[in-house]
């Protein structure tokens, strides 16, 4: 009898290993929405690294966040189990604002070569207040985000888009898409 139990104890115990790294480690996640074109497509499957929020590490500016919908938006109307993505574009402290087509952070322009298009409306300025981040989608003109329903309470993140593995012909480490479709980093070879 002991014999036949031994293929169900790893079993179960492989099962419980995959729950426990989905809930903490990696999860799992699809792209609903046009929100981060031309950097993710519609239907792309990501991972979704949850280690950094949990520890209360920074997030880095420029990092693609998964997040619970923030409170202005579940007021509104939204599931508040719903997860949308965006990109981090401002941390507490960061004076943003955009005008004449461009993303100003802290008095400088940002360089941000995924958009596909200059911004086409007026944002700011607005200071990061302590404890929230400001968010915006790589598809500026049609991204619902943070210049319109305001800051994001860190505690509010998911985690990080870490990986896409699927579609398998895009399977690799999210960075980020320039217009003409080439990472950064291909660019440069």
């Amino acid at each position: 009898m002991g014999e036949r139990l031994k293929p169900w104890r790893s079993l179960l115990l492989w099962l419980a290993l995959a729950l426990l790294l989905r809930w903490g480690v990696l999860e799992p996640r699809w792209i609903p929405s046009g929100s981060m074109l031309p950097t993710l497509q519609l239907q792309d499957r990501i991972l979704v690294e949850k280690v950094r929020p949990r520890l209360g590490q920074p997030l880095p500016l420029q990092s693609i966040v998964v997040f619970h919908a923030p409170p202005a938006l579940v007021e509104a109307g939204y599931d508040p189990r719903a997860a949308l993505i965006k990109r981090v574009v401002g941390r507490a402290g960061d004076r943003l604002e955009v005008r004449d087509g461009q993303l100003w952070r802290n008095g400088s322009p940002v360089a941000e070569p995924w958009l596909a298009e200059r911004i086409d409306y007026r944002f700011g300025p607005v200071t990061v207040p302590a404890g929230h981040l400001m968010v915006l989608g790589d598809n500026r003109n049609a991204s619902f985000d943070s210049h319109l329903w305001g800051p994001l309470p860190e505690g509010d993140v998911i985690g990080t888009a870490v990986l896409r593995y699927w579609p398998l012909n895009r399977l690799g480490p999210i960075r980020f898409s320039t217009p003409g479709g080439l990472d950064p980093a291909e660019q440069l070879g």
